[in-house]
C-alpha cells in the first residue's frame, strides 16, 4: 500500500484533532463538575436529565403551595382560637347572669361586656389575610364573612365553597374553611317538632337582649346554645389541626422524594473527578507523544534517505 506524505499528514492531523477534543470536553466536565455538559455528549442521558429536573421543579412547586397553605391555616386557627376564648368567656358571663343575687344594673354590666365580646367575635369571623381575603368567606374571599343585612340582623354572607389546591400528583388539600361551618346556625327546637335556625351572631344578639332585660327563659336557652356555639368553633379548630397534620405528612413524603430525585440526577449528570483527571493525564501523554512522532516523522524524507 503506498503511503503519500498528504495522506500521512491528514492522518496525523485528524488524529491529533481527536486527542484535542477529548481533551478540551473533559477539561469543560472537570471546570462544570458535569458528564453532560451539552446535550450532544449524551442524548439520552440529557432527556432523562431534564425529565428529573421537570419532576423536581413540580415537587418543589408542591412545598411552596403547602408553605402558602400553612401560613393561611396558621392565621385560621389563630382567629378560632381566639373566638374559642371570647365564647368561653361569653359563656362564663351568661352563667354569672343567671345568679339571682344580681340586680337589674347588675346584668346590665354584664350586658355590656357581652357586647363587646360578641363585637370582638365578629372581628374575629371577618379577619383578613395579607392580601386583604377575608378568610372565612368561603368562594368570596373579596366580600366580609359576616354583614348586616337591612333590618341590621348578622348574616353570614359567604358561601360554602371549598377550595381544593394540589399538594402532590395525587394529594389535594382544602385551601379554606367557610366561616359557616365555624360560627354555625343554631337549630331551635319549640318542644312541638317544630324547628327552627338562627344566625351565629343572633343566637348572640338574642340572648344579650335576654340578660339585659333580665327575660330568665332566654337567657337559659342562650347559655344552652353557648356549648353548640362553642362545639362548632371547636370542629374547626379540629378540621384545621387535621388538614395541618395531612400538609406535614405530605410535606416529609415530598422531602423524601426530592432527595431521592436530586440523587438519581447526582449519579447521572456528576462528574467523577478521580476518573476524569485519569483521563486528561492519558490524553495528555497521549497527545505528548502523538505530537514528538509527528515532529520526528515529518522530517523524514526519500531525499534524506540518498543523502
Amino acid at each position: 500500500m503506498k503511503i503519500s506524505t498528504s495522506l500521512y499528514f491528514d492522518r496525523s492531523t485528524d488524529q491529533l484533532g481527536k486527542v484535542q477534543a477529548s481533551m478540551s470536553k473533559t477539561q469543560e466536565q472537570l471546570s462544570t463538575g458535569l458528564q453532560v455538559v451539552k446535550p450532544s455528549d449524551a442524548p439520552d442521558k440529557a432527556s432523562l436529565v431534564t425529565r428529573l429536573e421537570t419532576n423536581l421543579a413540580r415537587q418543589t412547586s408542591y412545598q411552596d403551595t403547602i408553605k402558602a397553605i400553612n401560613v393561611r391555616k396558621t392565621a385560621e386557627e389563630t382567629a378560632m382560637t381566639s373566638a374559642s376564648d371570647v365564647m368561653t368567656r361569653i359563656k362564663e358571663l351568661a352563667v354569672e347572669a343567671g345568679n339571682d343575687t344580681l340586680n337589674v344594673a347588675d346584668r346590665q354590666t354584664i350586658a355590656l361586656e357581652m357586647k363587646t365580646l360578641r363585637d370582638q367575635m365578629l372581628s374575629l369571623a371577618n379577619v383578613q389575610d395579607a392580601n386583604g381575603n377575608y378568610l372565612f368567606s368561603g368562594g368570596r374571599a373579596g366580600h366580609p364573612a359576616f354583614s348586616s343585612d337591612p333590618m341590621g340582623n348578622i348574616q353570614y354572607s359567604g358561601d360554602q365553597f371549598r377550595m381544593q389546591v394540589n399538594v402532590g400528583d395525587n394529594r389535594r388539600i382544602n385551601l379554606n374553611t367557610p366561616g359557616s361551618d365555624v360560627f354555625i346556625r343554631i337549630v331551635r327546637d319549640d318542644g312541638n317538632g317544630n324547628r327552627s335556625s338562627v344566625d351565629f351572631f343572633g343566637a348572640l344578639d338574642e340572648m344579650i337582649n335576654a340578660v339585659k332585660s333580665t327575660d330568665r327563659i332566654k337567657m337559659k336557652r342562650g347559655l344552652d346554645e353557648c356549648d353548640t356555639m362553642q362545639n362548632g368553633i371547636s370542629n374547626g379548630l379540629g378540621q384545621i389541626g387535621a388538614d395541618m397534620e395531612a400538609m406535614d405528612f405530605q410535606n416529609s413524603n415530598l422531602d423524601g422524594s426530592i432527595l431521592q430525585l436530586k440523587k438519581t440526577k447526582s449519579d447521572i449528570e456528576d462528574l467523577d473527578y478521580t476518573e476524569a483527571i485519569t483521563r486528561m493525564n492519558k490524553d495528555q501523554l497521549a497527545l505528548e507523544a502523538a505530537q514528538s512522532s509527528f515532529a520526528k516523522i515529518s522530517k523524514l524524507s526519500l531525499f534524506n534517505y540518498i543523502n
